[in-house]
């Protein structure tokens, strides 16, 4: 699938990633890209892109990953996430970069580097297991 195939299934299936403007770039062989563009009512005294929207915006890169890898169908479940806010996102753009580790089978894991589009200054760092429920 393309990019832009994988970005409709999340946007159909998951509104909220069509409701923040969400971009999948990349999405193939267990990595995906996706980028959130800068949204104001996502910002938190600072300001800066707020800590709930950095979460939500790793689980997503996580399943575009799985989206890419089983042609735009994915039932998985996040059973876990864990995140390093390590600086300000600032105002702008961020970048997801999600990698599976563990692929396939009942149990999933990948992570995710969060990055400022504008300098790439990494801004949190994530880590997440998944459960798979479909076929």
């Amino acid at each position: 699938m393309t990019p832009s195939e994988i970005e409709a299934v999340m946007h159909a299936k998951l509104p909220i990633s069509a409701a923040w403007g969400v971009r999948v770039l990349e999405a193939a062989e267990g990595r995906a890209r996706i980028e959130l563009p800068p949204r104001a009512e996502l910002l938190r005294p600072g300001p800066t892109l707020c800590g709930p929207a950095l979460m939500g915006l790793a689980d997503m890169a996580l399943w575009a990953a799985l989206l890419g890898l089983n042609d735009g169908r994915d039932e998985s479940l996040t059973a876990g996430l864990t995140i390093a806010f390590l600086r300000p996102a600032g105002t702008g753009a961020v970048i997801a970069e999600a990698r599976l580790i563990k692929p396939r089978g009942r149990s999933l894991y990948g992570e995710v580097t969060l990055a400022r589009a504008d300098t790439g200054a990494v801004c949190a760092h994530a880590t997440s297991h998944w459960v798979s429920v479909g076929p």
